[in-house]
C-alpha cells in the first residue's frame, strides 16, 4: 500500500472550498439573479476571468510548492479544460433536442455543474484512495485511457441523438414529464400532478454527460500527478469555467472538426504515460509540451479546414474564384456600392 501524500494542508483545502462556494454564490446571487441570454461579450469576459484565476492559482502553487507542482497543475488544468470542450458538443445537442431556449440554458448548466463539482470530488478522492491502496490500478486506468482514445478516434464523426435516446426513455418511464416549458422551473403542476419539465430532463442529461466524461478526464490527470489537492483544484477550475466556455464556443463547435482527433491523441498519450510510469519517467514539462502541441495542432488544423470550406462555398456560389484570393469578393462588394466611400 502506497501512502497518500499531498501538498494541500487542511487550511488550503478549506480555503479553496470556501472560494468555490463564494464564487458560486456571487455567480447565481448577483450576476445571474435573473434569467437572461448570455451574450458573446459576457461569455468572453467570464472565460477570461476563470482562465486568469486558474493561472493565478498556478502561480501560487509555484510560489508555495515549486515548479514541478505548478507544471502538474497547469497540465492537469489543460487536460480537463480541453476535455470540457468536448462536453460542449453534447450540451449543444441536448439543448437542441429538448428545445431549451437560450434564456434558460445558463440555469441548467449552473445547477448541473454545481452538482458535478460534488461528484467530481467524490470520484477524485475515490481514485486517489484506490491508487494509494492498489498501485496496480494505475495500469488499468492507463489501458482504459488508451482504449478510450482509440475509440474516440474511430467514432470521431459519430453524432449522438438525444431526441429519443434510451436515457430519456428511461427517465420518462419513472418520472412523469411534460413537453411544455414552465419558465425557469424544473417542475410544474399539470392535471393536478407534479411533472418534470424539459429543463429537468436537460439537467439530468448534463449530469450524466459530465459523469461519463469524468470517467475519462480524472484518470487522465492521475497520469500527471496523484496528489489529490493538485488533481482536485485543476479539475474544479476547469469545470467552474465550463459554463462561460459553453456560451463562448456553442456557436463555433462545428469549426473544431479535428478537436476529437486531438483529444484522442491526448488520452492515448496520457494512457501510455500511465502504463509505463514504473519503467519510464516522462518529465512533467515534456508532458505539458506534448499535450499543448497536440491540442494546438488540432485547433489550427480545424480553423484552416473551416477557412478552406468557407472559400470553397464562396467559390461555389460564384462570389470567389478558386485561387483568386478575395479579389472577386471585394469587387462584388464594390459593384454593389458597399465598398464606396
Amino acid at each position: 500500500m502506497t501512502p497518500m501524500t499531498t501538498v494541500g494542508a487542511p487550511s488550503l483545502w478549506i480555503g479553496f472550498i470556501v472560494f468555490v462556494l463564494t464564487m458560486l454564490a456571487v455567480d447565481l446571487g448577483i450576476f445571474h439573479r435573473k434569467s437572461h441570454v448570455v451574450g458573446f461579450r459576457e461569455a468572453l469576459g467570464w472565460s477570461a476571468v476563470w482562465v486568469s484565476m486558474a493561472l493565478g492559482f498556478g502561480g501560487l502553487v509555484y510560489y508555495w510548492f515549486g515548479s514541478e507542482r505548478a507544471i502538474e497543475f497547469v497540465t492537469g488544468y489543460l487536460i480537463e479544460w480541453s476535455l470540457s470542450v468536448d462536453n460542449i458538443f453534447v450540451f449543444v445537442l441536448v439543448f437542441s433536442a429538448l428545445k431549451i431556449p437560450l434564456l434558460y440554458q445558463h440555469r441548467v448548466l449552473f445547477w448541473g455543474i454545481t452538482t458535478a463539482l460534488v461528484l467530481r470530488a467524490i470520484m477524485i478522492f475515490a481514485g486517489t484512495a484506490m491508487i494509494a491502496r492498489f498501485h496496480w490500478i494505475i495500469y488499468v486506468f492507463g489501458a482504459f485511457l488508451i482504449f478510450t482514445g482509440i475509440k474516440l478516434f474511430i467514432q470521431r464523426n459519430k453524432e449522438d441523438d438525444f431526441g429519443e435516446s434510451g436515457v430519456l426513455t428511461f427517465i420518462r418511464k419513472f418520472i412523469p414529464t411534460t413537453h411544455k416549458l414552465e419558465g425557469a422551473h424544473f417542475f410544474a403542476i399539470e392535471d393536478g400532478k407534479r411533472v418534470a419539465t424539459p429543463l429537468f430532463l436537460a439537467l439530468v442529461l448534463v449530469e450524466i454527460t459530465d459523469v461519463i466524461f469524468a470517467v475519462d478526464s480524472i484518470p487522465a490527470i492521475f497520469a500527471i500527478t496523484t496528489d489529490p489537492f493538485i488533481v482536485f483544484t485543476s479539475n474544479i477550475f476547469a469545470i467552474m469555467g465550463l459554463r462561460s466556455l459553453f456560451f463562448l464556443l456553442a456557436g463555433l463547435v462545428e469549426k473544431f472538426r479535428y478537436l476529437k482527433v486531438g483529444l484522442a491523441g491526448v488520452l492515448t498519450f496520457v494512457g501510455i504515460k500511465m502504463t509505463v510510469v514504473d519503467f519510464v519517467k516522462i518529465p512533467s514539462l515534456l508532458s505539458l509540451g506534448v499535450i499543448a502541441g497536440i491540442l494546438g495542432a488540432a485547433v489550427i488544423a480545424s480553423l484552416l479546414a473551416a477557412r478552406r470550406d468557407e472559400r470553397a462555398s464562396l467559390a461555389a456560389h460564384g462570389v470567389l474564384e478558386p485561387g483568386s484570393g478575395d479579389s472577386k469578393l471585394g469587387s462584388s462588394v464594390n459593384d454593389a456600392g458597399l465598398g464606396r466611400k
